[in-house]
């Protein structure tokens, strides 16, 4: 396995930038995840990783090795798409040996490398069977052990968990992420679903328009933001951004509720459903009408519309019997605020 280093790449189709100015570091065995919304470059980022794009400007380097003007299959690399792409009238085994037969690998050593696999994705019963009758996430176990047989330098995925159910979804990470520990492998993975990233990378990277956003551990990015971008992409119900007047050393909330403020140049604060207590009317900082509340078994996920027309997200416990329509308050902690500057960024301290 190897290592992948992008220094200052950029891409551009017809005069409009893609891809900029993105650097990026990604060691040896680590499980790097690239997240963000539709249409900010992810896809495009790994194409040019995998050699399917070329790049405008900057270097890609794999193993120390400069690839940049490299063809794809000289690049050491296997790439595991959205769509499974097996061949319908081939059996999982030929599926999976496809490759190393056009590379003229010996016959006994695409056997062995097909069976250890195979065995790795639980597939020894299937490999016989045609990808017509198969489950999506056979299929899809199909197309990653495509991948490992050929032993490749990395592996890049590119959202290949988007037409499975939700059920088979959350399966397939706890496979993958098994997968990643078993082969210490370096893996480079696209997705726009965020519980993908928060629960298989060892380092996220948040893209916007192109550009790296923030990047980290799944923890500092949802304890520590490094913007209000990234403070509202990672989590579900999404951070509340909170418009504040500072006075006298203190945080003044829509409504007239304070807080201490210990942060210079404070416009915005944001605050996690799960820091947001929901109390009876006046027993917080902030009150409003409940206008909507979920039962999700383990929690109950809560609206309240407050002061000038802001919705705050709150996660209460499942036992609360609340109905909208009702008043009620909210209680916060100033230690839970996450401070922001009127640019959206983080201010530290």
């Amino acid at each position: 396995m190897a290592g992948i280093e992008l220094r200052g790449l950029t891409k551009s189709f017809a005069g409009q930038d893609v891809i900029r100015g993105v650097s990026l570091t990604v060691a040896q065995g680590e499980f790097c995840v690239i997240v963000g919304p539709s249409g900010c470059g992810k896809s495009t980022l790994l194409r040019l990783i995998a050699g399917l794009e070329e790049a405008t400007s900057g270097t890609i380097a794999i193993g120390g090795r400069d690839v940049t003007r490299l063809d794809p299959w000289d690049r050491g690399l296997a790439m595991v798409f959205q769509s499974y792409a097996l061949y319908p009238h081939m059996s999982v085994r030929d599926n999976m040996a496809f490759g190393l037969r056009t590379a003229r690998v010996a016959e006994a050593e695409v056997a062995r490398k097909v069976a250890d696999a195979a065995r790795m994705l639980r597939l020894e019963g299937l490999l016989d069977r045609r990808p017509a009758a198969l489950s999506g996430g056979q299929r899809q176990r199909v197309a990653i052990g495509r991948a490992i047989v050929r032993d490749p330098a990395a592996f890049l995925f590119d959202e290949p968990l988007s037409n499975l159910d939700a059920s088979l979804r959350a399966d397939t990470r706890v496979e993958l992420a098994a997968l990643h520990r078993a082969l210490g492998a370096t893996m480079v993975y696209v997705t726009h679903d965020q519980v993908e990233a928060m629960t298989m990378a060892d380092r996220i990277v948040v893209l916007d328009g192109g550009r790296v956003r923030q990047k980290g551990s799944p923890r500092d990015l949802y304890e520590r933001p490094a913007d209000t971008f990234v403070a509202q992409f990672l989590g579900s119900p999404r951070m509340t951004l909170i418009p504040v007047d500072v006075q006298d050393g203190q945080v003044v909330l829509p409504g007239g509720g304070r807080l201490s403020a210990p942060w210079a140049g404070l416009a915005q604060v944001g605050l996690r459903a799960e820091h947001a207590r929901i109390t009876a009317p006046g027993g917080g900082v902030l009150s409003g009408e409940l206008i909507a509340a979920e039962y999700l078994g383990a929690t109950l996920s809560v609206l309240v519309r407050v002061a000038d027309g802001l919705t705050v997200a709150a996660l209460a416990p499942p036992h609360l019997r609340i109905t909208p329509g009702e008043r009620v308050g909210i209680a916060i902690a100033a230690a839970d605020l996450h401070p922001f500057a009127a640019d959206g960024r983080r201010i530290d301290g």
